[in-house]
């Protein structure tokens, strides 16, 4: 990796973007700089990676051909009064930060950056996250290629308009503790049989990994493969009619997101 980037905050979502990125042959750490104020969250950087640490977002901007902004979405403001000079030159900002539309990024940090806005999720840190990838308008092809290639090093990666970004937002950013929802209920109901804890435990986040790895690597369709599993007058059957009683999962999980997408359209006003 000949391109220098410098990383604006080093929380589990920048590192797993740094671990995923540092399994592809051809990276140098010595070209990765991080800006973290923690000393001790520092320190577990440089040992683990190799990477350079700064407590200076400025000084982490002036030493990199592309920026990562990965800090807390209250935070943007400060770190982009303090890096804007250093953004003149038309640098790339990659940005993670929640709720931050490229508008508001690109008058922060200036007309000049080019700017990318991804929308990743937690699963990156196991390298299975899923970013959706949008461009400012004066993005090029090979900023977003550059974004993708670095997004999917920890998964999958969609283009899509940045309209698109509060679905995108509830779907797969919330996504995950919907998901890890559904698997606790479905451990806490085995309990409810009469499983015992941890057994409950690893059946449901087996069942639910399984599924999703099998889903996955056949590429089959969701109603083909529960009409698969449903043998008539069944136990999966059955327990499918009551789960589709009068529509109230699918309910849920609809009003679910709705109201996440709402919550997200909100916060990109503040």
């Amino acid at each position: 990796m000949k391109t220098s980037i410098g990383f604006l905050g080093a929380g589990k979502m920048a590192e797993g973007i740094l671990a995923a990125a540092a399994a592809v042959k051809g990276f140098n750490a010595s070209r990765v700089t991080m800006a973290e104020k923690s000393p001790e969250r520092a320190r577990y950087m440089e040992k683990k990676y190799g990477v350079r640490t700064t407590a200076s977002a400025a000084e982490a901007a002036k030493a990199a051909d592309v920026l990562v902004l990965a800090v807390k979405p209250q935070d943007v403001a400060s770190v982009a009064a303090e890096t804007k000079p250093y953004m003149d030159g038309g640098k790339l900002l990659i940005s993670i930060a929640a709720g931050k539309t490229t508008a508001v990024l690109r008058k922060a940090f200036g007309t000049k950056a080019r700017i990318v806005r991804v929308m990743p999720n937690l699963a990156l840190v196991a390298k299975e996250g899923m970013s959706a990838i949008a461009g400012a308008k004066n993005a090029t092809e090979e900023d977003i290629a550059f974004a993708e290639r670095l997004l999917g090093a920890a998964g999958k990666t969609v283009r899509l308009p940045e309209k698109a970004f509060d679905a995108v937002t509830a779907l797969s950013g919330s996504g995950p503790a919907f998901y890890a929802y559904m698997e606790q209920a479905m451990a806490d109901a085995g309990r409810e049989l009469g499983l015992p804890a941890a057994a409950a435990a690893l059946l449901a986040r087996q069942t639910m990994f399984g599924t999703a790895a099998y889903l996955r690597a056949t590429g089959a369709n969701c109603d083909d493969f529960i009409a698969a599993v449903c043998s008539k007058g069944g136990t999966t059957a059955a327990g499918m009619k009551a789960l589709s009683a009068r529509g109230a999962f699918r309910k849920t999980v609809s009003a679910t997101l709705k109201a996440a997408a709402e919550r997200s359209a909100e916060l990109a006003k503040v």
